[in-house]
């Protein structure tokens, strides 16, 4: 680009003074005879008609004429040499049917290369400190500001094309990918953040394949990328380059079942055989195309045969005369011309000449506020003064960084810390038409300078896929997902996305899929039966409602109205020698407590309450110590009685109650004491216990002190045992109503009860602890009604002769 003092001329001999460097065809070609391809043609048309208005502005650049040099690379890296050279020769320079020579001065140089080539190109230009703008190259290289310090981009690079293929992969869930590169810095590069992207988001990389970028691919090597694409569990594959200079690559990787993602839209137009090898499977991201509405009448107005032109482009202005164009671009002729092998008319790729577009007005606007920084009435300058060879690039270039304005679509253009412009891409699903041509349907946005909820956009109705899909949108993984209830298991020696699910274990869950880990459960829950959510613990204890709880209370009542019986039978026959026998108030005594023993185990039963849970064990352990006491009693009575008979005996004034009573009354207060210390210090409370019940909180009643529980029981087992031991001395003492063998059995079955009950209490779990307390209450408590009143209601009614004085008498 050149600048001299504006002068106002007719169009187009102010735009032959220069000429813009880049490419007429950015197609990779098979054979090296020169192709037309009208895309190109509207970045150089875009060019023109950028520079013909900022000329005829009279408020961007005043008294200034832009001027410009064509150059064509021709797609070899020769030409692109020699372009650079003439451009600071200042020698003559060609381009196809025009030749001129160079005037005004350098400004700035703007380039539609390749990436390799716009790099090279860059290592001539920042020697003399050029700005280099850009509107083709989207290189993650070139983006590096320090190794390309004067470089611009007006499209985006490949970074946030990178972020938008990673934001899809995303959101349709797709965690297993292949990926298939050229072997170029760039592509290498771009494989690099895609990786780390994917597994940033929980994805894996299925395979990558890299290629050498030539012109020709053999057989070989296209069958070796459709073996692994086809042989991968992959479903999407990322294909990495230059598809539209790539024909027989991309028709190779379109495998039916598979979904390419491509960096750039493919504008393919196919026919007869070539139809079995295009699915409709692809997402291309393509740079936001935008037409302009002062370029479209520029094209319809233009006198085109003033400007460069040969065979193809007289061709491609005539196509323009279609009655088929549309009305913002068809231009008025003699008489409506068809011509199928040119296609001008297909608008496409009109929008993306806003590149070129936008980088000739960055460039005129940054040069605006270079003058104007210089002079507040540039206007009265003389032509001597914008002699600016010596230190133009320079102030340029820091003009250039800080440009910003609004176009004629009213969009801010600036450029950012990488000096790329704040555009984005729309994602691009390509519909493939019976009659050979490509509908291209917009499904999608990204646009990393958006708000958030509008950066990435995608409309998954409008997408169209192939019909060997079994599921819209397709699915890629490497392992089924894991449904709630399960977590992930990694595979040995395999990517993170390949994994096994297992359930979560006892008390944890997952509430959503692809858990890396269950949750716990927090103390009061436990998880459901799928174990996808927690739910409140249910409460249990021992009830009345249940047929556990209702048999205990049967079995007590039971033995109740039986001990109950028996009592109204001693009271009956009070009178009877049989009853008489060995202290007949401690027989009521011993009958009454027994009656306590049976009804005390109902507190056992039921919801725990702070008051049951202090008397239940203190009534118990008073209770059984009466009886123990009282059989004691009985016990020491018959030994006393026996060697009180003896002639001279000094036991016969210790005869009588009074030390039966006396025995009773001790061992009772000494329990009774016991229980007192046991409740003052640390009673009973009903406690919820979390950890005896799985899945379950077990309300029952804590002991407080088990050392006080403990000596309430020892104590009772050392009265048992003392029994045992005197009634089992005893028990074969003469006498006809001698109670020593019964209290000799009696306490051999007690003591069995409570023996068998530590281990058995010890080793058992929840409710049924209460369960086992109250059967071994029963069973002693029967044991000791049994043994020792059953035999003397036995004699009371079927054996009446044995419950006399008379029989009494003989057998003493």
């Amino acid at each position: 680009m050149t600048t001299t003092p504006k002068q106002h001329q007719k169009f187009p001999k102010q735009i032959m003074k220069g000429a813009m460097l880049g490419e007429s065809d950015q197609r990779l070609l098979i054979d090296p005879v020169r192709i037309f391809h009208e895309e190109n043609y509207f970045d150089y048309l875009a060019f023109v008609s950028a520079v013909e208005e900022i000329n005829n502005s009279s408020e961007l650049l005043p008294n200034i004429t832009l001027g410009f040099h064509l150059y064509d690379s021709y797609l070899n890296p020769f030409f692109v040499f020699g372009a650079a050279m003439s451009i600071f020769t200042g020698m003559d320079t060609w381009v196809p049917n025009y030749r001129y020579k160079t005037s005004g001065i350098l400004a700035a140089i703007i380039e539609g290369l390749q990436s390799e080539e716009s790099s090279q190109m860059s290592n001539m230009f920042r020697m003399y400190h050029y700005p280099q703008i850009s509107f083709i190259s989207q290189s993650l290289l070139m983006s590096d500001t320090v190794k390309f310090p004067f470089l611009y981009q007006t499209v985006p690079n490949e970074l946030h094309l990178c972020a938008g293929i990673i934001r899809s992969l995303k959101h349709f869930g797709w965690t297993w990918v292949g990926i298939i590169a050229s072997n170029d810095y760039s592509s290498l590069r771009a494989i690099q953040i895609l990786r780390e992207g994917i597994e940033q988001n929980g994805g894996c990389i299925a395979f990558i394949e890299i290629f050498s970028l030539s012109n020709y691919m053999i057989a070989e090597e296209i069958f070796r990328l459709q073996l692994i694409i086809y042989m991968s569990s992959a479903k999407v594959i990322i294909l990495y380059v230059n598809a539209e200079n790539k024909f027989h690559l991309v028709t190779s990787v379109m495998i039916p079942g598979k979904v390419l993602i491509t960096k750039t839209k493919l504008n393919f137009f196919f026919k007869g055989d070539q139809k079995s090898y295009i699915k409709n499977n692809t997402l291309s991201f393509s740079i936001v195309k935008k037409k302009i509405p002062s370029f479209t009448k520029f094209i319809q107005e233009v006198n085109f045969t003033l400007l460069p032109s040969d065979h193809f482009t007289k061709k491609w202005w005539t196509g323009l005369c279609d009655s088929q164009c549309p009305k913002y671009i068809k231009r008025s002729c003699s008489s409506d011309v068809k011509l199928s092998n040119v296609r001008p008319c297909n608008t496409n790729d009109i929008g993306k000449s806003i590149s070129v577009y936008n980088a000739v007005y960055a460039l005129a606007h940054a040069l605006h506020d270079m003058l104007m920084s210089g002079s507040r009435n540039i206007t009265t300058r003389s032509r001597e003064m914008w002699k600016l060879s010596d230190y133009l690039p320079w102030k340029l270039h820091h003009h250039l960084k800080n440009v910003h304005f609004k176009n004629n679509l009213d969009e801010e253009i600036f450029f950012n810390e990488n000096r790329d412009l704040n555009t984005g891409y729309n994602i691009i699903n390509p519909v493939y038409l019976p009659n050979g041509l490509v509908h291209h349907e917009i499904v999608g946005s990204y646009n990393p300078y958006a708000s958030q909820g509008q950066d990435f956009i995608i409309n998954e109705k409008a997408i169209v896929w192939e019909s060997s899909f079994t599921q819209t949108p397709p699915q890629s993984k490497c392992s089924e997902s894991c449904p709630p209830g399960f977590r992930k298991s990694t595979r040995e020696r395999q990517p993170i996305c390949c994994f096994d699910c297992i359930p979560c274990p006892q008390g944890e869950i997952s509430n959503q899929s692809d858990m890396d880990n269950c949750v716990k459960c927090r103390e009061d829950h436990w998880p459901n039966h799928k174990r996808d959510t927690c739910i409140l613990k249910p409460i249990i204890f021992l009830s009345y409602e249940e047929v556990l709880g209702i048999a205990l209370a049967t079995s007590s009542i039971f033995f109740f109205l039986i001990n109950t019986v028996i009592l109204g039978i001693f009271i009956i026959y009070r009178d009877t020698p049989i009853v008489r026998a060995n202290n007949r108030g401690i027989s009521y005594i011993l009958l009454i407590s027994l009656m306590i023993c049976f009804l005390c185990s109902l507190m056992f039963i039921g919801h725990p309450q702070p008051v049951t849970c202090i008397l239940r064990n203190t009534t118990f352990g008073m209770t059984f110590s009466l009886s123990l006491s009282s059989i004691l009693a009985k016990t020491i009575t018959v030994v006393m009685a026996f060697h009180a008979t003896k002639p001279g005996s000094k036991l016969r004034k210790w005869m009588g109650s009074r030390i039966s009573y006396t025995i009773l009354l001790s061992c009772s207060l000494f329990q009774f004491t016991l229980c007192l210390i046991w409740l003052f210090s640390a009673p009973p409370f009903p406690y919820h216990n979390m950890q005896s019940e799985t899945g379950a909180i077990l309300l029952e009643c804590n002991e407080g002190s088990m050392i006080a529980f403990y000596c309430v029981l020892g104590f009772l087992g050392f009265l048992a045992g003392i029994s045992f031991i005197i009634a089992f001395l005893s028990r074969n003492l003469p006498d006809s109503f001698n109670e020593a063998k019964c209290i000799t059995f009696s306490m051999l079955v007690f003591c069995s009860v409570w023996i068998t009950f530590i281990p058995t209490y010890l080793s058992t779990r929840g409710k049924y602890i209460v369960a086992v307390e109250i059967f071994a209450i029963q069973a002693s408590s029967a044991g000791l009604l049994g043994c020792i009143f059953m035999p003397k209601c036995y004699i009371i009614f079927f054996r009446p002769e044995m419950n006399s004085r008379k029989y009494l008498t003989k057998n003493n």
